[in-house]
């Protein structure tokens, strides 16, 4: 094979590479450079990902999608967007004053909807997942109203829950916008969380869900509902906890 075969082979096959992933693979070059086009895709990304993490949530749009369902909505301890980004422990804390409007009961499970770094992924999957998940729940489960937390870290949750005396909390929240998904939901489930106790390794999480380029909410749900029951019989989450299902599912 001559060298301009080689050359043609490879160029044949990342069309093929890359209907399979969504990384930026085998791009080419222009002299020392991207290709025009995929260099302007890539700066289009990027604006995607800012817009991502500076845009305000709106807890209202959750609502509307959970029309019918108890809502309520809180704020971190971070005054506002420039400061909940320099300053991640605010983020972790309930603001006093919203604390107080909590409603306390023997709730078994606390779904808090946060902002996190991309209000576009909560406001498109957020309402969605809760409404999927808590009709795979069983029937006796007490679900306490479900809290939209702005200016919100994953651990805000541990806050939320301690304060309503939820047996455990399910965060969704936004995550970190990367060059290929500005829209990516997280799950975070925690059980008997304990705030400035509780730690990464005590929570289990569900990562980029979105449809349809990433999970699905009936395969997230699945899994999360499933991690939830599990959770309870163990009494643990975290490293404690194993996610069971696609290996059942090969039985």
């Amino acid at each position: 094979m001559t060298i301009s075969q080689e050359v043609s082979a490879e160029q044949d096959l990342w069309p093929t590479l890359r209907r399979h992933t969504q990384a930026r693979i085998g791009l080419g070059r222009a002299g020392t450079g991207l290709p025009t086009h995929h260099r302007l895709e890539l700066q289009a990304a990027h604006a995607a990902a800012r817009d991502a993490v500076h845009s305000p949530f709106e807890p209202e749009v959750v609502a509307e999608g959970l029309r019918g369902e108890p809502t309520v909505r809180v704020r971190s301890a971070a005054p506002d967007r420039l400061t909940y980004l320099q300053r991640p422990d605010l983020g972790r804390r309930l603001d006093p004053a919203d604390r107080a409007h909590l409603p306390v009961g023997e709730w078994d499970v606390v779904f808090v909807v946060a902002d996190g770094l991309s209000s576009r992924a909560v406001h498109e999957h957020g309402a969605a997942m809760v409404r999927a998940t808590t009709a795979l729940l069983p029937t006796t489960w007490q679900v306490a109203p479900v809290v939209l937390a702005e200016q919100a870290r994953v651990a805000l949750g541990d806050d939320v829950a301690s304060a309503m005396g939820a047996e455990m909390v399910v965060v969704l929240i936004g995550e970190r916008p990367g060059m290929s998904a500005a829209d990516s939901l997280g799950a975070y489930l925690t059980y008997r969380p304990e705030p400035g106790v509780t730690t990464d390794a005590d929570r289990n999480c569900l990562s980029n869900i979105r449809p349809p380029s990433g999970l699905t909410y009936e395969v997230a749900a699945g899994k999360l509902a499933g991690l939830m029951c599990r959770a309870r019989e163990l009494g643990a989450t975290g490293v404690a906890l194993k996610d069971d299902s696609d290996a059942l599912r090969s039985i």
